[in-house]
Parts: structure tokens; C-alpha cells; sequence
């Protein structure tokens, strides 16, 4: 009897074992069908701009100072000031240069008695000619030395030579300074048109770039606002401290007038176009800075292609390589699939 109940059992027991079986192996042919959409990839010729980023600056930069040394009496104006053309911007005490001045000219007033009274000697013929020329040399030397003191006193004020503004205050009042030292660093800004945008390129993009090349430019100081450029100037040396190429853009301000050292964008608009690959954004599946991929599909199977993508725009992306012209690719459900997966177009 109980022989006959343990058989049962194990009867049981393999034929439930064997419906289990059964049960989890699913023929490959009921598996999920994905439906999708495709579409071709197309090509696009855009223009390479280049895009560079630089400090604001002017055409001239210049330090005034004064030609001969002394007192600083007094400076006019203060860092970051504005100034017009000819503005009287510091002055030395005069109290020397006044001295200097009364000095040469009685010098002057001695050596023309001495001609005068050696030109009467000479006609008694009580002096020799050479003598009485050698009064009129010393005559003609007094005369230049009191051009050469009031030339210089005349140094001892500063004009502006031109438009412009202070960036830096180096001396003030009383301040003792000698001939040619720092008084004023200034930038010319003449008519509001002498601000450039001082940017670095690469080697290659600095041969592909000329004088005259138009550039949009974009300033942190006025978001939203965009200005006209042209380069104006090309290094033709390196920068060894940045290691790039400096190139100048000169700047249409209108009625702005940025501060020196303000930050800057610029894109200079070159006449070299490159075929790019145009693909929707939402295609890209695993996408990292300028790496991605997308599914291609061959023989109605997709396949993970990676790409290299050159740069963004709304919702199109330029991919520099990895597809043709020619692929298809899926652009939508793409986070559903791998490269198993049956699909359906259904476009």
C-alpha cells in the first residue's frame, strides 16, 4: 500500500515538473515588437564660424607724464573720468620752471650787451672780428638754451591729445616725480569708436581669419544686446604667456561705452562652409558633451551607432561623423530598444 502511494507521488511530481518546463520556454516569435519611427538624416553647409571670447580694451592705450621732473601740483581728474581733447589734466609747481625761465632770458639779455659792445670795439678796431663772433656764437647759444627751458616748461602741464578716459591715477598732488614717470593711464575713445574686443585664436584659425572679416560680439555688461565688429588688427606673433594668436575687433558701440576689462564673446563669420549631417535631437540616446549615439537601422534591425556631434541648434543637431547620408535612423521610443529588439516602422 504504501509502495503504491510514494509511485503516485513521484508521478505527480515529474508531470508538474514538466508543465514548468514548458511554461518558461517562450518561442522567440511571441517576443515585444517595438513600433518606431525613422527618418533619413539629411545635410546641412554651414558657415565655420569661429567663436572666441577676449577682454574689452581701446585702440590706444597711453600713459601721460611730464617731460621734465618735479612737484605735482595738481591732477585734474579721477580714475575712470571721461575728458575731451585738449582738457588741461595735471600741472607741476611752476616755482622752479618760473626760475628757470628768468634765468635763460637775463642770459640772453647779457650776451646782447657783450655783441653790442664788441660790434662798437670792433669798429674803433679795439676788437678782432674773430672776437666779436666769437660774442655772437655765445649770443646764439643763450637764445637755444632759453627755447630748450621754455620748451620745456611748457611740458610741465598735460593736455589730453584726444578723447577719452582715465584708468588709472599713478601720481597725485605733491607727489615728486621724475622726467618721463607714469602721471595718467588713459584710453583714447574718439567719437565712441576706438573700443576694441581683444581676442585669442588658434593658429589655424588665425591664418583662415583676415583684416576687414565681419564678427557679431556679445558683452556680459549688456545681456540680450549684440554689437557689429570687424578685425581690425592680427598679432603677428604669439602671445607666449596665453599661447594663442591675439587678434583685435573693433567694436560699433553706438551710445554704449563698456568699461575696459569687460568680458566678451565674439563670433567672426568666415567664408569657409563644411557639410554637416543633421540629425533631431531626439534621437540621441546616451549623450555626453560632443559624444552620442543613435540607432541606425539596417535590414529592419537597428543597430547602435556612436556619433561625434559638432554643435547644437533648437532641436537639430550637426554631427561631425559616425553617420552617411544614406542611414535612417529611429527617432523615437530609441530607450526601449537594443540591438536584439524586433521593430515596427510605422511612419
Amino acid at each position: 500500500m504504501n509502495k503504491t502511494i510514494t509511485i503516485s507521488l513521484l508521478s505527480i511530481l515529474l508531470t508538474a515538473s514538466c508543465k514548468e518546463e514548458k511554461k518558461e520556454s517562450k518561442p522567440f516569435e511571441t517576443a515585444d515588437i517595438i513600433a518606431v519611427k525613422t527618418a533619413s538624416v539629411g545635410s546641412l553647409a554651414l558657415a565655420s564660424n569661429i567663436n572666441a571670447s577676449g577682454l574689452v580694451t581701446t585702440e590706444n592705450e597711453t600713459t601721460y607724464s611730464f617731460k621734465i621732473g618735479g612737484v605735482v601740483n595738481g591732477v585734474f581728474v579721477e580714475e575712470g573720468q571721461f575728458f575731451r581733447k585738449g582738457q588741461l589734466l595735471a600741472t607741476l609747481d611752476e616755482t622752479e620752471i618760473r626760475s628757470g625761465l628768468n634765468q635763460s632770458d637775463l642770459n640772453v639779455q647779457k650776451y646782447e650787451r657783450d655783441y653790442r659792445r664788441a660790434t662798437n670795439l670792433y669798429k674803433d678796431s679795439v676788437y678782432t672780428l674773430e672776437q666779436v663772433q666769437n660774442t655772437k656764437t655765445g649770443l646764439d647759444i643763450a637764445r637755444k638754451q632759453k627755447d630748450a627751458v621754455a620748451f620745456n616748461a611748457r611740458y610741465a602741464k598735460i593736455y589730453a591729445a584726444a578723447d577719452g578716459f582715465v584708468s588709472q591715477k599713478v601720481a597725485g598732488k605733491g607727489e615728486i616725480v621724475g622726467p618721463g614717470s607714469p602721471v595718467l593711464m588713459i584710453n583714447e575713445t574718439s567719437n565712441n569708436n576706438n573700443y576694441l574686443l581683444k581676442v585669442g585664436l588658434t593658429d589655424t584659425e588665425w591664418a583662415s581669419v583676415k583684416i576687414g572679416q565681419k564678427a557679431v560680439v556679445t558683452l556680459d555688461g549688456y545681456p540680450g544686446k549684440s554689437f557689429d565688429a570687424f578685425i581690425f588688427r592680427k598679432s603677428q606673433a604669439a602671445d607666449m604667456a596665453l599661447g594663442s594668436f591675439q587678434v583685435e575687433l573693433k567694436l560699433t558701440m553706438n551710445d554704449s561705452k563698456p568699461a575696459v576689462g569687460m568680458f566678451g564673446k565674439a563670433e567672426i563669420k568666415t567664408d569657409h562652409s563644411e557639410d554637416f549631417i543633421m540629425v533631431p535631437y531626439n534621437s540621441l540616446i546616451e549623450a555626453d558633451g560632443n559624444k552620442a549615439f543613435v540607432f541606425v537601422v539596417e535590414n529592419n534591425k537597428v543597430k547602435k551607432r556612436p556619433i561625434t556631434i559638432a554643435r547644437f541648434e533648437n532641436d537639430k543637431v550637426f554631427v561631425k561623423d559616425g553617420l552617411q547620408k544614406n542611414n535612417k535612423i529611429v527617432i523615437s521610443n530609441s530607450a526601449y530598444l537594443n540591438e536584439q529588439s524586433i521593430i515596427k516602422i510605422i511612419n
